[in-house]
């Protein structure tokens, strides 16, 4: 995946997207010597984080402004192992995005070697504190104005 460019709080330079890489690490092994599959889900989350944090829509920005995001649901496919001390490049970009719901998709690789390890999506809906569904678009446009532009962006890929 080729970065990103976003405008983004008036800034005069484009933002460049970079993948998140994770370094895996001993307790995330199971019995077999591998990366234990429950991890792979924190790793999205962690990936996610650091996207949303790139294109300046930090989770917790977003819930000082009292929006929550909670998961809808996760898919992994597991391609390939990964092991203790491995780094996994993880790039991720949004698929979907209404106002209401969002899906993301994550490609995860070896950095030493390229190989595919996991291809995975997770979506996501927006609510207010109270777990009321909620509308970007009406509610907060600002933010709504910066997903569809990101979402955009990534749809040309």
């Amino acid at each position: 995946m080729t970065g990103k460019e976003l405008q983004i709080y008036g800034q005069t330079e484009p933002i460049h997207i970079k993948p998140y890489e994770h370094h895996a690490k001993y307790y995330e092994t199971d019995q077999m010597g591998i990366i234990h599959h429950s991890n792979y889900i924190r790793w999205m989350e962690e990936a996610r984080m650091d996207l949303m944090e790139q294109i300046g829509l930090s989770y917790k920005g977003m819930e000082e402004m009292e929006i929550i995001s909670p998961v809808l649901s996760v898919s992994c496919e597991y391609k390939s192992m990964v092991h203790f001390d491995d780094i996994v490049v993880i790039e991720t970009k949004i698929t979907e995005y209404n106002g209401i719901k969002m899906k993301v998709e994550y490609r995860m690789t070896d950095k030493k070697t390229g190989e595919l390890r996991t291809l995975a999506t997770s979506e996501h809906c927006f609510l207010n504190r109270s777990g009321k569904p909620i509308s970007l678009k009406r509610s907060y446009p600002e933010l709504d104005t910066k997903f569809f532009e990101f979402y955009g962006e990534n749809d040309n890929d």
